[in-house]
């Protein structure tokens, strides 16, 4: 057994981010990458770059809509939304967004439903957007009549990760994946320092859908959206990511950057653009 002979001089509780001065062993370590390495979360240079604009393109903002939906009245609140979907694409050309996927949640938080839209233009194209709909008493009946088949919502405008593959609307009959992420505040480079290495691993089957971060509402958030055929296509392709060289160790460098994460197995609605 390895016996040490220095402790920490510094590990967070009084001297705040995670530092280590010196940590001499017994028995010498000719491995600095080695796997304790990977259970220290590395510290990040200041930078006079806002880290959204490190990481993504910031004039296209993603909203996505998440609703807890009554389990009596599902049927109704589908049929209320693809009413909405109608009237926004109605007007799309002065609105500037489009609706990228519709999802119900068959696996993780039940009775609920996903939205995801796309703005093209940045925030001030979200501004004029919602001036735009708060004036039509179409929309707005239509989301009074929402209220009723709800329990509760949720709104994060999220900015896509640079290195993912770009966006591209599936067809036939699939599933897909979300996996979300709550990270220690200030690890968002390091996240994607990783993944930018990582997804080259996750691109052979055409799996990865989406991947995001969020910049209004829960931050340091990050979503992972992949795509499958099923639940065992899921099984298979996963598995064959851990048989390729090098996904184990950029998952060993992203898991101690995770302060708390779940999976949400989900089915597109009759009305996603992205089947």
């Amino acid at each position: 057994m390895l016996k040490l002979r220095n402790t920490w001089s510094a590990v967070g509780f009084n001297a705040g981010p995670i530092a280590i001065r010196c940590l001499s062993t017994t028995a010498s370590c000719k491995d600095s990458e080695s796997w304790f390495s990977k259970l220290l979360v590395r510290k990040i240079e200041p930078t006079k770059e806002s880290h959204s604009r490190m990481l993504s393109d910031k004039e296209i903002i993603y909203a996505l809509h998440t609703h807890n939906v009554r389990p009596d009245s599902m049927g109704d609140y589908l049929n209320n939304y693809k009413n909405t979907v109608g009237l926004i694409n109605e007007k799309k050309t002065s609105l500037s967004c489009k609706l990228v996927a519709s999802w119900t949640v068959q696996v993780g938080d039940m009775d609920q439903c996903l939205h995801l839209w796309k703005y093209t233009g940045g925030f001030e194209k979200i501004d004029q957007a919602k001036e735009d709909l708060w004036h039509d008493e179409e929309y707005l009946k239509l989301m009074s009549e929402r209220s009723k088949f709800l329990r509760s919502r949720h709104l994060q405008y999220l900015l896509a990760f640079s290195y993912w593959p770009q966006i591209a609307s599936r067809t036939g009959k699939n599933i897909y994946e979300m996996r979300s992420y709550r990270l220690t505040p200030g690890t968002m480079i390091e996240w994607g320092n990783n993944w930018a290495r990582a997804i080259n691993f996750r691109k052979h089957n055409n799996e990865a859908f989406a991947g995001f971060f969020s910049q209004i509402g829960r931050l340091y958030n990050v979503h992972h959206i992949w795509c499958y055929k099923s639940l065992q296509d899921r099984k298979e392709t996963r598995e064959a990511a851990w048989r390729s060289p090098g996904w184990d160790e950029c998952v060993a460098y992203t898991v101690p950057l995770i302060r708390e994460m779940h999976c949400r197995v989900l089915a597109p609605t009759e009305f996603s653009p992205s089947q």
